[in-house]
């Protein structure tokens, strides 16, 4: 009979977290409530001794001052009705696994198979309340259907001797391992029903390409000297799928092209990825020559930059946006957690670094009626936020980058972007430490957590669209702790050089890692019944697919894997061997010495049919988007506080301050910077090498609301954002790789997208724009990722994300001494815009705030831009900037409210001085969002030095930091437009978010 440990706060104890949940009730489901009190359970079921559960109970679980315990007898009393959640069978418990190590490290001895700690929370409430209002607040706030389980009892039903009747969340299986032979002669219909209830995502050219595979009488042939017949086993058809699948092969990216311009213009592209990324970098490369600072770049988990003579570092950027949507903290824990391996399994293995993160929600306050399995946008950022906290926290990296994105179309599927920097020696035992190749012979190791059915099918979830079917065993939920321990057993095998290449197990599992990684010798034999289990009774398709976390796969010579084993086993991190890598061609896995899949390596690999897309561009004038013709607004001061209260412009304090940015003690300019440390930074500086000032500097570019006119704007602007950010605090714009995320809506053309013509017309121009300016800026690129399926669709409704593309930045700075932040420094300061502002309020907040669109979308010239940026560079380095600012949402309205109220000190400003090109009127001015323009502030000592550096540039000399806490504005006029005191416009734009 397993044990109930019962912990709660003692009678008079505040439980935060429990009015916490009163407080959301009241706010989100408008259910008020007396009260909400909280309890913790501990299901132990073990064969431990009374005593070991009274120790592990008054030890580990419980603090003797604050908590009472209990076991096996309930501490819940004075409630209307109680509601316990756990989690389902088989989903990873987090809480539960370190329960279980507490109690082994208190028994001195391990739990046998099977045996396990599970979790559970109470919570007691009190007040008007019904059985049918309890399911409510347990379905749409408490737990989550898909990876959760409760039950509700009232108080009339609540047996005060023995308490909630005792459930042992285990997973128990009496199926035998099977191997299912799929018939694929069947008709074109047949093949799709097959891909469809298999959660395959594959089409009917994908599934007859397999099809003649298998029906090629030399493949048979060579099938039957290992076993198998005429037909493809399950596990064969799972490998394929998730190889072939669009998250994992880019089918778009890879898709040949017909591209019409909306202007007669035609062409045809084959592969957009080959054509305008691998092509950018090929070019910026080409023309760096010797300064070349490239050294891996979109052929590992990570790409790779040489940071100084010693060090290279890496950088991946990631998103999660699927498994976010049906699983907020799930998905987005394991989104944080799995580009931290991505990070990590970078050529040898890289020390981590930092953590960036970007979220696109729909509002919070979201009051429109939801359609069927979307989550409410509120419960999805709390998920989502508190998931990547988790992650970060928790594991000892800081969290030094991000922004928040707001946009009704997020409601069908938010987009979680994580991004992980690292660090490794240029060289390793004589090798350079950014390569890694698996030999013949190689022994196959799994390193880390353990295999359960989470994650089966996640990388063919992801390559569609969310509908009535999305399983819920796509979802994973990361284990940080376990992860991180694998992280420190990992750099000590990598020093003593135990191992010869090391990838992490991401979408598709031990497919994916061992498929990839066996190209180096181009085969491989895997025993699938030797892999460590969660429990007991997955089928053997399971094990090679499931994308369950905490797990990477190395190449560990035969000589050494006594050596490497040894080594996990004294840090306790669990290693298996489970094959080796060989020259035979194929992709080889067995069961209990039957072989379960046996496909020609060259087949899996470049089998999968060419896309073939139409692209067709409508013009903005095509879709009718005019500037539409507005008043003039009729106080200024009231405007710029509604702008600084838009929720893509206003503070995300409440956000930034619930992830650590100080672990490592590197982070030089942290997320919010000024005199109390409460102003947005642009970018930020880290310091990874306490022997040097030397510094990595980090940013990034996002703006989905141009995509609504142009999207070729809007990746050009996301550009041009990203390398302002990271040029404002010192970033050297001579040596800065970029990364490339882009998630888009369906763009095939297809009866559910008839509009698939115009969306791969705006994917086409947007990559235009990033090779355009890329080779423009000489920024190469070094990794990125798509997500193409970004659409939810169940019956006839249907939502799509506005195409979105996140670009992120990684370079260097000499000396972190001479970063510069974004707040004004000193009464006197003069006050100076960097750049022309022009006529550009298309898709601009101001717009958005008065229900208009526009069409003069913001343009970047590419060549000023430049010349500005290392204008900046050199100021920089001669220390005559007091303070730099970009100018993005809200313009310059709004970016000199922030430096002002950022640094304590008012600005007295002059909008007749601003350089402009043509005549503007004065919303124009203040709120345009026309791209690399700062806002700098100069010491009046340095003012010579300062104007000689940008003699040749557009520079206009606005006005003046004051004492007096104001910000006043002078009208075209010389009228009084602004003027605000600093504390009200902080307020403004901290009210927003605030108690988020």
């Amino acid at each position: 009979m397993p044990w109930r440990i019962i912990v709660g706060l003692k009678d008079g104890i505040r439980d935060a977290r429990g009015e916490r949940v009163r407080r959301e009730l009241s706010r989100h489901l408008h259910i008020e409530l007396e009260s909400v009190r909280t309890i913790d359970v501990y299901t132990v079921d073990a064969a431990l001794s009374d005593e070991e559960v009274e120790a592990a109970a008054r030890g580990p679980f419980s603090d003797a001052v604050i908590q009472e315990v209990a076991v096996n007898r309930p501490l819940a009393h004075d409630f209307d009705i109680l509601i316990e959640v756990g989690f389902r069978p088989g989903v990873t418990d987090n809480v539960g696994r370190t329960a279980r190590e507490a109690i082994q490290y208190l028994t001195g001895r391990k739990f046998a198979e099977g045996e396990g700690v599970y979790t559970s929370v109470q919570y007691l409430l009190k007040g008007r309340i019904d059985k049918a209002a309890a399911e409510r607040i347990a379905h749409d706030f408490l737990g989550n259907a898909l990876i959760q389980r409760w039950t509700i009892l009232s108080r009339d039903e609540f047996d005060p001797q023995r308490g909630v009747p005792v459930t042992v969340p285990r997973v128990v299986s009496t199926a035998s391992p099977q191997v299912r032979e799929i018939d694929l002669k069947v008709s074109d219909e047949e093949l799709l029903r097959i891909s469809k209830e298999g959660m395959l995502a594959l089409n009917l050219e994908e599934m007859k390409a397999i099809q003649a595979y298998i029906a090629d009488p030399a493949v048979v042939a060579r099938r039957k000297q290992v076993g198998l017949g005429a037909k493809l086993t399950d596990a064969e058809l799972e490998a394929l799928a998730q190889t072939w699948s669009e998250h994992c092969k880019h089918k778009i990216f890879a898709a040949r092209i017909d591209y019409e311009d909306g202007q007669g213009g035609r062409e045809t592209i084959d592969s957009l990825f080959r054509n305008f990324i691998a092509e950018t970098t090929r070019l910026v490369r080409q023309n760096l020559g010797d300064r070349d600072f490239c050294l891996s770049v979109f052929k590992d988990n990570a790409g790779v930059i040489r940071f100084n003579e010693d060090w290279s570092i890496a950088f991946k950027v990631e998103t999660h946006n699927s498994p976010s949507a049906l699983d907020p903290y799930g998905g987005a824990l394991t989104g944080i957690v799995g580009v931290n391996r991505d990070a990590f399994g970078t050529g040898m293995g890289a020390r981590l670094l930092f953590n960036t993160d970007v979220f696109c929600f729909a509002s919070p306050f979201y009051d429109k009626l939801l359609p069927p399995r979307l989550l409410h946008p509120r419960r999805i950022f709390e998920g989502v936020v508190e998931g990547v906290e988790h992650g970060g926290n928790k594991s000892g990296i800081p969290t030094v980058n991000g922004s928040i994105v707001f946009d009704e179309r997020f409601a069908g599927k938010p987009l979680v972007y994580c991004g992980t920097g690292s660090i490794m020696p240029a060289t390793l035992n004589g090798k350079p430490c950014h390569e890694k190749k698996a030999q013949d012979a190689d022994r196959i190791v799994m390193v880390g957590g353990r295999i359960g059915k989470d994650g089966i099918h996640g990388a063919t979830f992801s390559s569609e669209e969310l509908h009535e079917g999305s399983p819920a065993t796509a979802v994973q939920i990361g284990d940080p702790i376990t992860q991180r321990r694998m992280f420190d057993f990992l750099l000590v095998a990598r020093d003593r050089g135990l191992y010869n290449s090391i990838t992490d197990n991401g979408a598709g599992g031990l497919s994916s890692s061992v498929g990839e990684m066996s190209e180096d010798t181009g085969g491989f034999e895997l025993h699938l019944d030797r892999a460590p289990l969660k429990y007991a009774g997955l089928q053997p398709w399971e094990i090679l697919i499931s994308e369950a976390q905490e797990r990477m796969t190395v190449a560990v010579p035969p000589h050494k894997i006594d050596e490497f084993l040894q080594l996990a086993a004294e840090m306790d991190v669990e290693a298996t061997d489970l094959g080796e890598f060989t020259t035979s061609g194929y992709f080889h896995c067995l069961y209990e010495g039957r072989t379960v899949a046996y496909l020609d390596m060259a087949f899996l690999h470049k089998g999968v049919p060419q896309l073939k897309l139409p692209a067709r561009w409508q013009t903005p004038e095509e879709r009718g988007l005019a500037e539409p013709r507005l008043e003039p607004p009729a106080d200024f001061n009231d405007l710029l506080k509604q702008l600084l209260g838009r929720l893509n412009i206003c503070s995300k304090e409440s956000v930034v301050r619930r992830y650590d940015h100080e672990v490592q003690a590197g982070t030089v300019v942290k997320p919010l910077t000024g005199v109390v440390n409460d102003g947005p930074s642009d970018a930020a500086v880290v310091r990874p090498l306490p022997e040097s000032f030397e510094g990595i500097v980090v940013a990034h570019g996002i703006c989905p609301r141009y995509s609504d006119i142009d999207t070729y704007a809007m990746m050009a602007c996301a550009i041009d954002e990203a390398l302002r950010n990271y040029v404002a605090v010192g970033g050297d714009i001579a040596h800065v790789a970029g990364l490339d995320n882009f998630c888009w809506c369906d763009p095939v053309e297809s009866e559910k997208t008839p509009d698939g013509a115009y969306k791969a017309a705006q994917l086409v121009r947007a990559n235009k724009a990033l090779r355009d300016y890329c080779v423009a800026f000489g920024v190469p690129l070094i990794s990125g990722k798509d997500s193409m399926k970004n659409d939810y669709m169940i019956g006839e409704s249907k939502i799509s994300i506005p195409p979105t593309v996140l670009f992120s930045v990684m370079g260097r700075m000499d000396d972190v001494r001479r970063a510069v932040t974004m707040d004004v420094k000193a009464p006197g300061d003069l006050v100076y815009v960097l750049g022309v502002t022009r006529d550009e309020l298309g898709g601009s907040e101001y717009y958005a705030l008065r229900g208009e669109v526009g069409r003069n979308v913001p343009t970047v010239d590419a060549a000023a831009a430049l010349r500005l940026f290392r204008a900046i560079n050199r100021a920089q380095e001669e220390g005559v900037l007091a303070s730099c600012h970009d100018l993005s949402d809200g313009g310059l309205g709004v970016a000199l409210a922030e430096t002002a109220f950022a640094g304590g000190f008012g600005i007295r400003a002059d909008l007749r001085r601003v350089r402009t090109a043509g005549e503007m009127g004065e919303a124009q001015i203040l709120f345009s969002e026309t791209p690399s323009r700062f806002l700098v502030s100069v010491n009046p000592e340095d003012r010579v030095r300062f104007e000689s550096i940008f003699a040749d540039l557009d520079l206009s000399l606005i006005g003046e930091v004051i004492a007096e806490p104001l910000l006043e504005l002078a009208g075209l006029h010389g009228q009084s437009l602004v003027r605000s005191g600093l504390d009200e416009l902080k307020a403004a734009w901290q009210a927003p978010l605030k108690e988020m």
